[in-house]
């Protein structure tokens, strides 16, 4: 996750402290679906009807500290090979796809905070996920972030080098006290036989193909400076995509954007708090993710779901997520949610939550 993710030693007790009293109340239409996740991020589900979730896993001790730009106040960074790719079947029963992926954390002072597996997306029934916890500056010697296709039998592939993409086509305006060399990915999605992916870090939209090539699509950071872009969504026409806005966070500040094709941006809805999920149901109507709301830092307990039915005019759908990540609709018609995303709960607490919607 970008790095302006930064969390004080203020929200990290007040966290443990919330943790052990259990202060939380999520709305009556969220259940949980399935457990036991490593920070989980994004999730589609695939032809098979399970649901596959990207994982950050662990993170880990390995260490390029000095060996590699990083960024000074996040590293140095740590990591190993701990991330993976889950499955849920219909029962909620969790198996693991493939696993070790690499993994990498920021310094404890900001709460080791994980990234690994951004993103998952299918193209004519084959898996692929994006890559964010790996590189040199992410403290992995040797590997790259990168698009990757996984197999049956668990073993993968690199498709694309996402490492080497950004370090040869800079965006115009990149963030100097926070710049990941390796990039920070996040959400992706498949349209025909592409993949689109959103780096927040850099703030760019690019398109991959399944034989590797690699072209942007938007310098998001152009128009809109270091907004942190990071959630996607595929409108049929266009690509809408949300971001995160800098920390401390000032109010409701994130906003989605229309991406076309071309690369045109205009924005399209304001006034939200640290989009990182965006979906769209069958009548073509937008939900917001919202991480969190009212507080200056990543709060668990505030995360909200938000329906655009109009300008300005928005309908609260969930309210009580924990630290949510992304979202995707399942063949049910309802909304599934990565809840503990990110943060100091225990390895293993990551979940999904299912967010069942009116008929309407």
């Amino acid at each position: 996750m970008d790095s302006k993710l930064k969390m004080s030693g203020i929200w990290l007790a007040i966290v443990l402290v919330c943790l052990g009293q259990g202060l939380w109340a999520q709305s009556a239409n969220v259940t949980v679906f399935a457990s036991g996740f490593n920070n989980p991020r994004g999730l589609k589900f695939g032809p098979d009807g399970y649901l596959y979730v990207a994982e950050g896993g662990a993170g880990g001790n390995k260490s390029t500290a000095g060996v590699c730009r990083q960024v000074p106040g996040a590293g140095p960074y740590t990591g190993d090979f701990t991330a993976r790719i889950s499955k849920v079947a219909p029962n909620g029963a969790v198996s693991t796809v493939v696993d070790g992926l690499p993994s990498s954390q920021t310094n404890p002072g900001l709460g080791n905070l994980v990234s690994g597996v951004a993103d998952v997306a299918f193209v004519n029934g084959k898996l692929y996920a994006i890559l964010a916890g790996a590189g040199c500056s992410h403290g992995l010697r040797g590997t790259n972030n990168a698009i990757i296709r996984v197999n049956s039998d668990g073993t993968w592939s690199e498709v694309a080098n996402l490492s080497a993409f950004q370090k040869t086509h800079p965006v115009a305006n990149p963030e100097p006290d926070d710049f990941e060399p390796d990039g920070t990915w996040y959400g992706m999605v498949a349209t025909g036989n592409v993949l689109y992916a959103v780096e927040p870090n850099h703030g760019e939209l690019d398109a991959i193909t399944t034989d590797g090539q690699i072209r942007r699509v938007a310098d998001i950071s152009r128009i809109e400076g270091h907004i942190v872009p990071t959630a996607i969504v595929w409108g049929g026409a266009n690509f809408f995509v949300g971001n995160l806005e800098r920390f401390p966070i000032h109010g409701e500040t994130s906003k989605v954007l229309k991406i076309t094709p071309d690369g045109s941006i205009t924005t399209v809805a304001i006034d939200f708090s640290t989009i990182l999920g965006l979906a769209i149901d069958s009548k073509h109507r937008l939900y917001v993710l919202e991480n969190t709301t009212g507080n200056p830092f990543p709060t668990p307990g505030t995360g909200k779901v938000l329906r655009i039915d109009g300008k300005h005019q928005y309908t609260e759908i969930a309210t009580g997520l924990n630290l949510p990540t992304a979202m995707t609709f399942g063949p049910d018609g309802n909304l599934y949610v990565s809840n503990w995303g990110f943060g100091p709960p225990p390895v293993g607490m990551g979940q999904v939550v299912k967010i069942t919607l009116p008929t309407d």
